[in-house]
């Protein structure tokens, strides 16, 4: 290497950010997701016995995916090429798969592949790899902020194995974090920064797990520094407000908050329902959306238990439509709290899905013809609603008489709630249906 290569090359690592600086370059110097990359976990398994095969690495930014590669990169004894779904297309991969194919072809080693947001490729990139894949010909290593199963072709995700990647924990950040202050060659060592207890614990906290982020809002604060070179929480909390909150409202952080939503709802936690309604309200999530899903919870879990669920909800539709955002938050807390507190019953929805699958499965119950339309000429002919008892003139208001024509019962009422005494109610009425029943009246033609 020339003298100008030397310094061309560092010029161009001191302009990296800090992040990119402190990339791991050995399985040692990698910080986290312990639960694959254990001792005698699948995949250090697979690495130490030189058996990779293909992977497709998925989880959240900043947990490690591309670092991990990189690594793997420079332990392997195969070549190792890179690209980027967002910047190569079809004739820059084609153009690296041949490559690889002339290696193993001269009896050269093989050739690892890594495709940093594979997701981002379309079908038809995909399946250029599936053949190359499927021979041996590269070693794939995907990396994926979204979930495989829906984002990679199934074909590549069969041929592959998936690891996923979880957050960072707030110890393994301020581990980075202090590497970080340390470190006087790609570091900030030489720079003395002093950080407070309280400063690093607070960073390492709220950056969600994501270590590319906690060293980014560090560089941020380190940047804004005079003498003392000292890094306060006051510091720290200023850096942090600039930053920007990962949530995609059509990938899979909207499914999972979502339903993270929902299940605390049904689950009667109000405050959980407040965070994740939060959560969701501050990536810009459609208010539409979630108003349909509170409607929708409100007759599903809820149901006659708190009969006032479901018209809290629409009303609650209807004023986020008039109101809007900000104040719309506050009509959102009002129902998300009064539903996560209110009596739960899922027997309406048992009721339903019992009902359509007897439909689904069973043969067609045929309407009993006292219970026919008897309003229209020729009808009286055909016998059609004759014997039909008008319920208002039985006592009580129900008439001992056969609606179905068959014995089944699909609604039962939970002790709980506004459906205690509905249970009470329905058993009395379905003791006097049942008298018309075994009575033998109104019963339908075989």
């Amino acid at each position: 290497m020339s003298l100008f290569e030397q310094t061309e090359r560092e010029n161009l690592s001191r302009a990296k950010p800090l992040a990119a600086r402190l990339r791991p370059r050995t399985l040692q110097e990698f910080v986290g997701q312990g639960h694959i990359l254990g001792p005698d976990k699948l995949l250090r398994r697979l690495i130490d016995n030189d058996r990779l095969g293909s992977v497709i690495f998925f989880g959240p930014p900043g947990t490690g995916k591309t670092s991990l590669a990189r690594v793997l990169a420079n332990e392997t004894k195969c070549h190792f090429e890179q690209l980027s779904a967002i910047l190569h297309g079809v004739k820059d991969l084609r153009e690296v798969l041949q490559k690889a194919r002339d290696r193993l072809a001269t009896g050269d080693h093989g050739t690892v592949l890594f495709i940093d947001e594979i997701h981002r490729f379309n079908r038809a990139q995909q399946d250029a790899l599936l053949a190359d894949v499927e021979e041996g010909v590269v070693t794939l290593i995907g990396a994926t902020t979204s979930n495989p199963f829906f984002a990679v072709n199934g074909s590549l995700v069969s041929r592959s194995t998936i690891f996923q990647f979880e957050p960072l924990s707030s110890k393994e950040i301020a581990e980075l974090i202090q590497t970080a202050l340390d470190d006087r060659e790609r570091g900030l060592g030489d720079q003395n920064i002093q950080l407070d207890e309280d400063g690093l614990q607070h960073l390492a906290e709220v950056c969600d797990g994501d270590a590319r982020q906690a060293l980014s809002v560090l560089e941020s604060a380190c940047v804004s520094l005079t003498q003392p070179k000292r890094l306060t929480l006051d510091v720290i909390r200023e850096a942090i407000a600039h930053r920007a909150m990962q949530y995609d409202v059509t990938g899979e952080e909207h499914y999972d908050c979502t339903s993270a939503l929902i299940k605390s709802i049904r689950g009667s936690d109000p405050d959980a329902g407040i965070y994740w309604l939060a959560r969701m309200l501050e990536g810009g999530e459609d208010v539409r959306f979630l108003c349909r899903r509170l409607i929708i919870l409100a007759s599903e879990d809820i149901g006659n238990a708190d009969p006032a669920a479901l018209p809290l909800a629409v009303a609650c539709s209807q004023a986020c439509e008039q109101i809007g955002l900000p104040e719309c938050q506050l009509t959102l807390a009002q129902t998300v709290t009064y539903l996560a507190c209110a009596d739960k019953s899922n027997a309406a929805t048992l009721a339903i899905n019992a009902a359509r699958r007897d439909i689904q499965e069973g043969r067609i119950l045929p309407v009993p013809k006292h219970l026919k339309d008897g309003h229209y000429a020729g009808a009286k002919q055909l016998g059609h609603g004759e014997g039909y008892v008008y319920s208002h003139g039985a006592e009580q208001g129900v008439a001992a008489q056969d609606y179905l024509g068959v014995d089944r019962e699909y609604y039962h009422p939970l002790d709980r709630g506004h459906e205690r005494p509905m249970a009470q109610r329905l058993q009395e009425i379905r003791q006097t249906l049942r008298q018309g029943k075994l009575a033998g009246k109104n019963s339908p033609p075989p």
